[in-house]
This record gives structure tokens, sequence and C-alpha cells, in this order.
């Protein structure tokens, strides 16, 4: 046993947390040997729901779970937090664009970046689940000035994870076959899912999959409107697919990447591939296992790929610009 690791969850009685409190409790995320006190974040409104999920996560006797912390205040909320993972916000509504949801979710974010600023802990990590969350982690880490801007990444594992079984299926393959998966820019209708780049049983997506009209039509359409054939398809959005990815980008930030692997996270951009500086861009990464990752570096991208990583980089710049009052 080590000393516990502190994780802030926000949005702790929704159902993407609800789905993955109890595996983190667990030790899924972090460890068989690592204990955790949960530091639960709500809306005023939602703590009496807060408190039923708490009670069942007592009920389940988690030996590494060593304390449920629960509040309201961000303050408290992000006080010694090591792990940081930002899922709540106001979900789309009824005639909402993405721009609405981009305004209204802003100042959730700046104060939650103001809080963590102040109050975590100084090897703290940020992960952005909640949408839309490369733009979220934007502001976010525009107003902690004083924690590492690489210490801020939004959530793309879900694409990946969509990816990777999408090549499966059309392939023969199994998922574990899957691997070198990129997803670049951001999560949206707009990201670029890097088959080129990708393998099968360790043989290019292109060799292993004949059929390149599907591979740069209908898959890229699919991994890109997934979430929403999801809500069509279930009434709901995707949250325990989201609670496995959050698990899995937190995880695997914290291990070693295999050396002929990558994985994609959305992290501050400093030009690579051409990329506007500054954005929360997703990227192939390797993790080192002690909390940092470097951007893969040397992927060939021809005209195609570099098309769609335009369209995407485009979108992120007008979110920037949608929120460019609380990015001062």
């Amino acid at each position: 046993m080590t000393t516990p690791v502190r994780v802030a969850v926000t949005g702790a009685a929704g159902s993407i947390c609800y789905s993955m409190l109890f595996r983190i409790a667990a030790g899924e995320m972090l460890g068989p040997d690592t204990p955790v006190i949960l530091q639960l974040l709500e809306i005023t409104p939602a703590m009496g729901a807060l408190e039923g999920v708490a009670m069942e996560l007592n009920d389940c006797a988690f030996p590494l779970l060593h304390g449920i912390e629960m509040t309201d205040d961000p303050n408290k909320g992000f006080a010694g937090a090591n792990v940081a993972m930002l899922v709540g916000g106001r979900p789309r509504g009824p005639g909402m664009v993405r721009a609405d949801l981009i305004k209204i979710n802003g100042p959730i974010f700046e104060g939650q970046g103001k809080a963590i600023n102040d109050n975590a802990a100084d090897d703290i990590r940020v992960v952005v689940v909640g949408n839309p969350c490369n733009t979220n982690a934007l502001i976010a880490m525009h107003n902690a000035p004083d924690v590492p801007k690489e210490r801020f990444t939004a959530m793309t594992r879900l694409d990946q994870n969509r990816t990777k079984h999408q090549l499966a299926m059309k392939s023969g393959a199994q998922v574990a076959d899957i691997t070198n998966v990129g997803i670049w820019g951001n999560h949206s209708n707009t990201m670029y899912p890097d088959f080129f780049n990708a393998k099968i049983g360790g043989k290019a997506v292109t060799d292993a999959i004949s059929d390149h009209e599907w591979l740069k039509g209908d898959f890229i359409s699919t991994i890109q409107s997934r979430g929403k054939a999801i809500i069509e398809a279930r009434g709901a959005s995707s949250a325990a697919s989201a609670g496995n990815a959050a698990i899995e980008h937190v995880r695997d930030w914290f291990q070693v990447t295999p050396s002929d692997d990558w994985v994609s996270m959305a992290i501050p951009s400093n030009g690579e591939y051409g990329v506007t500086e500054g954005l929360i861009f997703s990227y192939p990464v390797r993790c080192d296992g002690a909390g940092n990752y470097s951007i893969v570096e040397g992927l060939e991208l021809n005209d195609f790929a570099k098309e769609k990583i335009k369209v995407t980089e485009d979108q992120l710049l007008e979110e920037r610009e949608v929120v460019a009052d609380l990015l001062k």
C-alpha cells in the first residue's frame, strides 16, 4: 500500500460517474496496490443523489477506498487532489447548437480551473470529459496559470476505442489485434481517426482492409457520429463507454506505453504537425509511466489526412474564438 491518491471527480452523481466510480475504487484505474480517496463534487441540487452514490460505494467495502469526501464547493472538491476528472457539465438541450453549449459550460470550467490552480496538489493531472471537452480543457488550463499546461488533457480515448471496434469488425480481427490508432483534433463530429498509420495484426490497415472507400467514408463518419447514434438507439448518452474511456485515459497516463504502439490524448499543442499552437488538440502520444507524455514524431500524413486535420483544427479555432473572454 502507498499513500492514498486523491481523485477529484465532478458531476459525481451523474451517469458517467456512476459507471466509473466503483471501478476506480476497485483499483482498475490506478492499480491494485494504490489506495484512493474520492473527492466527489456536485451542484447543490444533486447532493442528495450523491449521498446515495457514496452509500453504495461504502457498501461495496472496497479495500482500496480510503475515504469519500462530498461537496458542492470546487475549492474543497479539488483540495489536495492528485488527479482531477472533470466530467460534469450541462448537456446540450433541444434547439441548442455547439456554440450555445460552449458558452453555457465555459464559465463552469473557468471556475474549476481557478479552483484547481488554488487548491490542487503540486502533481495534479487533469482530464476533461465534459463536452465540448477540448475547449473546456482549454478554458480550465488558461484559468490555472500556476499549473503546468501539459497537465491539462481532454479525452479522445472513447474515439480511439470506437475506432478499434470498427476496424476489428470490418476485418474480422479481434480488438486486441488493432494497434497504433491515433485520433487527431477535436472530440466532435470533425475529429479524424487515422487509419493510414493504424495496424491490424501488425499489418497496415489499408493492406488488411481492401475496401478503401469504406475507410475514407462510412468508417470515419461512423466514428464521428457514434455518440449521436447511441443516443438515438438507447435514448440516453454513451455513459458507460465514456466512463470506461476516462478510466483508461488516466490509467495509461501513468503506465509506460509500448514502444510499438500509442494512445490518443487531447493535449496542448506546441505546433506539432503544423497545428496551431495553444489549442487542446488530440494527438497520438506515448506515456512514460511517471505521468508524462510525448507526441509520436515522424508520422506520415498524406493529403487526405492533412485535409481532415485542417477541418478539425478550424473547428477548434472557432470554438476558441467563442470563449475568448474566458481565456484572458
